[in-house]
């Protein structure tokens, strides 16, 4: 997809992340136009799918997720479509990539314990497909899901 986005769209985009419910007068408000022309753009990035959706921040350590793990995995070639859709139905990954490198796969897990965590880590190793695992413990959370401003005036 691509998109010929002006400084306006920008501007509205960074109202929706600054606050995803925020009303049509406050994003043209933020965005220096009037109501309909932020309604009316805000509408045609929805329909050229640059606004995919919104969603809220949840805090997982709420609903007893308290330990997050990052896992490496080197995949047998053949296998990394199994693997990632493997970890994808986990219901533990927050994030899934097929990176470049030494390893062909990064995955964030969120996890209520140790024990859970214990548990997926065997899952990992003993899939057929994975060449070898590393897995590491986040010790504290510096930034997640920080929004990335796309106004070039920021």
């Amino acid at each position: 997809m691509s998109a010929d986005l002006d400084d306006t769209d920008r501007r509205i985009i960074d109202a929706l992340l600054d606050n995803g419910r925020a009303s049509a007068s406050e994003l043209a408000e933020q965005a220096e136009v009037a109501t309909a022309t932020a309604t009316k753009r805000l509408q045609r990035l929805e329909e050229d799918g640059v606004i995919d959706g919104y969603q809220p921040e949840v805090d997982y350590g709420a609903f007893g997720y308290e330990v997050t793990a990052v896992f490496r995995l080197d995949i047998d070639g053949a296998g990394l479509e199994t693997v990632v859709d493997d970890l994808r139905d986990t219901g533990n990954m927050v994030g899934v990539y097929e990176v470049t490198g030494s390893d062909d796969v990064v995955a964030v897990g969120k996890f209520e314990n140790t024990q859970a965590l214990n548990a997926q880590i065997k899952s990992v190793l003993t899939h057929p497909e994975v060449r070898s695992a590393r897995t590491s413990i986040v010790l504290d959370t510096v930034c997640e899901y920080d929004r990335l401003p796309v106004d070039a005036d920021e």
